[in-house]
């Protein structure tokens, strides 16, 4: 099972009056990182939401809403009345202010100033509490079902990925023939010149030669670029949903042995197939950004 960073879950239950809003997005990071938007009354509870949140989604740029709503339309918003009736007889002891005798504006403005309505700080029930834990939840299972949908795409692509390098290191034989022919030709040719020269240390030149061969030589590198493909499709198929930081270290052997095969090739056919490989390298890269 691959899973997606990028997801979106919603959970909503109601209880004894209110409704209890939770909403979780994510999108793709190195580590974990949460932001919580809740009510001031759910303070003491945000470390528990925090866990409960980033053990749930392992990976990603999180950001969580909680929102409590009252069916009766109450809103636990309470008036500094003191403060109010301070700053209603100050502004009628004004007369420069012309306030006109319209005495709802006037209090419509002073309740929106600073400290005159303020949320009040009450503490959540055993009962709400479980209500707000159910919304969770609920959040949660419809987040990871998002992220499971889009990572069944994603491990799509990735297979079709890798499977297209291995499909393209076959194609690499036919060439290999006419590689080694063109080495040969060229070999001779030097030999020749040496040959013609006095004063050649044959061992020298024999080790010379065992050198070039063996630097030349990519049978290792399609070995283990062969593997490498095989271990990620593998990777990608088992029941691990946390996989996305061991696929990129596959990935990059991955792309050392493209690397290595591009510059022992000699020979542009296989150069226009490591191009090819290297594409494919890209787009699996950029997929597993997103996986966590």
């Amino acid at each position: 099972m691959l899973l997606s960073m990028t997801g979106y879950g919603r959970g909503q239950h109601t209880s004894s009056g209110k409704t209890y809003i939770v909403e979780l997005r994510s999108l793709n990071s190195k580590q974990t990182d949460m932001r919580l938007r809740c009510q001031r009354s759910l303070g003491e509870y945000e470390m528990t939401l925090r866990k409960m949140v980033t053990d749930f989604a392992n990976r990603g740029k999180l950001e969580l809403s909680v929102d409590i709503r009252s069916q009766e339309g109450e809103d636990g918003v309470s008036l500094n009345i003191p403060l109010l009736k301070r700053l209603h007889s100050q502004l009628l002891a004004h007369p420069e202010f012309n306030l006109g005798g319209d005495a709802g504006a006037l209090l419509a403005g002073l309740i929106r100033l600073p400290k005159v309505a303020e949320a009040q700080d009450q503490q959540l029930t055993e009962e709400e509490i479980e209500a707000l834990e159910k919304a969770t939840q609920t959040c949660l299972d419809n987040f990871q079902n998002y992220r499971v949908s889009e990572g069944e795409v994603m491990a799509s692509d990735l297979n079709q990925s890798a499977s297209a390098i291995s499909e393209l290191l076959d194609s690499v034989a036919p060439f290999e023939a006419a590689r080694i022919d063109r080495v040969k030709e060229r070999l001779h040719k030097q030999l020749e010149d040496f040959q013609n020269r006095q004063n050649v240390d044959q061992n020298r030149f024999e080790q010379e030669l065992l050198y070039y061969l063996e630097k030349m030589d990519i049978n290792e590198e399609k070995v283990r670029l062969a593997q490498n493909c095989e271990h990620f499709i593998e990777e990608l198929k088992n029941d691990n949903s946390v996989k996305g930081r061991k696929l990129s270290f596959i990935s990059q052997e991955i792309g050392r042995e493209i690397n290595t095969l591009g510059a022992k090739a000699h020979s542009s056919d296989i150069q226009r197939l490591v191009v090819q490989m290297k594409e494919q390298l890209e787009q699996i890269k950029e997929q597993l950004a997103n996986v966590v």
